[in-house]
């Protein structure tokens, strides 16, 4: 078995780098290289490069939490590269060695190195995923947590910053002291208005540290929106295995897919861009219309299938989306409650769209996990969901579907499955939640009254009486048998 490095790269028997890597730098810093980075941004940079294009939008990867060590090792080790393999739902694996990320460091190393890695005029993106709870924001309010242990840390006088605020805004501070251009602020992460909430954010920290400095930032750096998407599960074991035998490469940290792959993004770049338009991403002047898109048919209908799933007693995605019962749900939510929220999208054919996410959520081959979809719903249920429900409330459409999602969270929050086994509730507000779910059958409202999370919906009576019933038969009856009840 071949490790992968850069003396290896030419031995390999799968397809890897052709130009020059010692020929590429720096244009691109990176905050959180996790699995979904790799398979999306990166390859598409990747695939610039082989064509010949933006050898000067390298990306140095940058971890801010102490457990990105790991991440740190795996990649020096290799020489930043690694493996991406797409899974076709007929089972082909397409593998590929990607090089487009030459560097990367750990702030809580050298936060210093990093700073200036931003601050050097050759960085003119920094870009992010950092997933929907990290840009330090309240999901009902929305207001900026100035009380963060971390974000006071960074507020102190010669602090050297610990979070992606503090980090980012001395740099950007540097660049003005210097004279040099500030760089695009770029989210990719899965949030409405991702640009828009991270200039929140970056405001809000910068406006704590100085009120001048807020408005300079909000006045001068460009914080463009996009929508991407993947489907990405966590990397585990058994594919570090299978990319060691299919293609004897001992890569520590490969990525594995789906092979589909979307990236549309308002194109605001004042201090220059890779063509990334030449590798397939879509640049418009508003991506509104693709993140809503998006959020509401396939994140949500990600959130419509994991807890019901989950207490039905399925572990895999695809073995959900397989079962006609489910996939009739999940496209009756789409066509009935999701769509009439949506406005025209340009170039989208959106019967088409909802036919293929269930098409890509039936992939065997991704075996994209249950767990996966239902950790963090505290930061993804009020951003995905709750949009449709309320649109629907005020317009006087359906909440049939929605109201059983939410239902469905909290009998899953009781951590309990259908069969008595205990499920593992992986979220920022667990304990609350999990003392709130089950607080039932004594205060059936008790988990939706907690307005941190949903805000007022528990004063609108409509919602109310529907959720309340689906509770009731999901907790009596079980979730297959709520979901034959609705009937098509």
């Amino acid at each position: 078995m071949t490790p992968l490095c850069r003396k290896t790269l030419d031995s390999l028997d799968i397809p890897g780098p052709t130009y020059d890597r010692d020929a590429v730098r720096t244009g691109i810093v990176h905050i959180g290289v996790g699995a979904f980075h790799r398979a999306h941004q990166a390859l598409y940079l990747d695939r610039l490069m082989e064509a010949g294009e933006a050898l000067d939008w390298g990306i140095c990867g940058v971890g801010v939490l102490p457990s990105d060590a790991a991440m740190r090792d795996a990649l020096h080790d290799q020489d930043c590269l690694y493996t991406v393999v797409h899974r076709h739902a007929d089972g082909t694996l397409q593998p590929r060695v990607v090089g487009s990320i030459v560097d990367y460091l750990l702030a809580p190393d050298h936060p210093d190195a990093v700073i200036e890695r931003m601050a050097d005029p050759s960085t003119r993106i920094v870009s992010m995923t950092v997933t929907e709870g990290g840009y330090n924001f309240n999901a009902v309010t929305g207001e900026f947590d100035a009380s963060d242990p971390g974000i006071l840390h960074d507020l102190e006088p010669g602090a050297a910053p610990r979070t992606m605020f503090g980090l980012v805004t001395e740099a950007l501070v540097r660049r003005r002291e210097r004279g040099h251009t500030p760089f695009t602020v770029m989210s990719c992460d899965n949030i409405q208005g991702n640009g828009d909430a991270a200039r929140r954010s970056f405001v809000a920290f910068a406006t704590l540290r100085d009120p001048a400095l807020g408005t300079w930032v909000d006045t001068h750096v460009a914080f463009p929106n996009a929508m991407v998407d993947r489907i990405t599960p966590v990397t585990t074991d058994a594919d570090r295995a299978e990319v060691a035998d299919r293609f004897d490469v001992e890569d520590r940290w490969p990525v594995v897919c789906e092979p589909f792959s979307q990236w549309v993004l308002e194109d605001d770049f004042p201090a220059g861009r890779p063509p990334l338009e030449h590798a397939g991403v879509q640049l418009v002047t508003d991506v509104e219309p693709y993140e809503l898109m998006k959020l509401r048919l396939l994140n949500a209908s990600h959130q419509a299938l994991c807890y019901l799933g989950r207490l039905a007693g399925y572990d895999l995605v695809h073995d959900v989306c397989r079962d006609p019962l489910f996939a009739g749900f999940l496209l009756a939510y789409m066509d009935r409650e999701a769509t009439p929220t949506l406005e025209p999208v340009p170039g989208i054919d959106l019967y088409r769209y909802k036919r293929q996410l269930i098409e890509r959520f039936s992939n065997p081959f991704v075996r994209d996990t249950v767990a996966r979809l239902c950790a963090e719903s505290s930061d993804r249920i009020p951003k995905w969901l709750l949009p449709v429900i309320r649109h629907n409330l005020a317009s006087g459409g359906e909440i049939e579907r929605s109201a059983l999602v939410v239902a469905s969270w909290a009998r899953y929050a009781t951590g309990m499955d259908e069969k008595g086994a205990p499920i593992e509730v992986v979220d920022r507000l667990r304990d609350t939640l999990v003392s709130l779910a089950r607080r039932y059958p004594d205060d059936e409202l008790a988990f939706l009254a907690e307005r941190e999370v949903f805000g007022d919906l528990v004063d609108d009576a409509r919602f109310v009486r529907v959720y309340r019933r689906h509770l009731e038969s999901l907790h009596a009856r079980g979730a297959r048998a709520t979901l034959e009840s609705l009937g098509g």
